[in-house]
């Protein structure tokens, strides 16, 4: 069993989103990323698919050309090679579900 909480320990970084993994599983590794009101990760993408969960805030998260408002409950399943990109309009919270065979390292690239 792995257990944590996304909502403790929160430490967010004023310059850009901050990333952290939560944990791994057999299958997946879980991503935390905090984002203050304005921040963005431009516009990436990866071979694999990912799962994006709103668990706190408002952002756009742009998809071929198209803006889509997510807010708090929203779960976005991206297949691979789709570049996306993302812009907070609040403080946010952010769950990405990664593939185990992706790599956290390429993530945290996105905003630096």
């Amino acid at each position: 069993m792995k257990y944590t909480n996304i909502l403790k320990d929160l430490s967010y970084n004023d310059v850009k989103p901050s990333i952290s993994v939560l944990f791994q599983t057999d299958s997946t590794k879980e991503i935390r990323i905090l984002f203050k009101a304005g921040q963005i990760m431009a516009k990436h993408q990866t071979k694999f698919p990912i799962t994006v969960t709103m668990v706190k805030g408002e952002l756009d998260f742009g998809v071929d050309d198209t803006i889509h408002n997510l807010v708090e409950g929203d779960i976005v399943a991206l297949a691979g090679s789709v570049p996306h990109d993302l812009t907070a309009k609040t403080d946010c919270i952010v769950r990405l579900t990664l593939s185990m065979a992706d790599d956290v390292n390429r993530v945290k690239k996105v905003v630096e």
